[in-house]
């Protein structure tokens, strides 16, 4: 079985920011993929399809950690997937790793460390290097500008065929197959 978690804020205040790209991804997967609802008190919401489970954790980001335990606790996965934003990558930016530090990001922080060690975290860039940055609480809890709204979608699309392509084949593979695609052109002519 695997776990796709996508990590974000809950609530409408925090739709279409930065910080809430993994929830955009993961849900993005669950309409396009049929995932069904799973009931249970698990901290958030948990769908399922065939063995490949997908979390949206409804505790706040800071403490995803809170919730992932529940569900990774119930069930017996053997590949865990992180979804999440990334300030130090450039936005439309696909990147993946497993273990490392946290790079500050409080709701990787908050996993437990095994999780930490072993899950392959779906890095999605969302620096933009412009001036809005000064701020990095208030720019990752802001919602994209308007021309990275151009590149959304497509973004999405991209980090969701990287993800169907995690649950097939070794990361690494698709890091070098997929990654390079999401930088390397889908919004030039929007920075042009």
């Amino acid at each position: 079985m695997i776990l796709i978690v996508g990590l974000g804020n809950i609530g409408s205040q925090y739709f279409k920011t930065r910080h809430n790209i993994g929830f955009e991804v993961v849900d993005e997967l669950i309409k396009s993929n049929n995932f069904k609802p799973v009931q249970g008190n698990f901290k958030g919401e948990l769908f399922q399809a065939d063995e490949v489970f997908i979390f949206k954790p409804s505790t706040f980001m800071n403490l995803s950690g809170e919730s992932v335990s529940i569900v990774k606790n119930k069930f017996n996965f053997e590949k865990i997937i992180i979804v999440h934003d990334e300030l130090d990558l450039p936005f439309g930016a696909i990147r993946f790793k497993v273990g490392g530090s946290s790079a500050g990001h409080r709701g990787i922080a908050s996993l437990d460390e095994e999780t930490q060690k072993t899950a392959i975290r779906v890095r999605l860039g969302i620096n933009n290097n412009s001036e809005e940055r000064k701020n990095t609480a208030e720019f990752v809890l802001s919602q994209f500008n308007s021309d990275e709204m151009k590149c959304l979608n497509k973004w999405i699309s991209l980090a969701t065929d990287a993800i169907l392509a995690l649950l097939k084949n070794d990361w690494q593979k698709v890091a070098s197959t997929k990654s390079q695609k999401s930088v390397l052109g889908f919004c030039q002519d929007v920075w042009q």
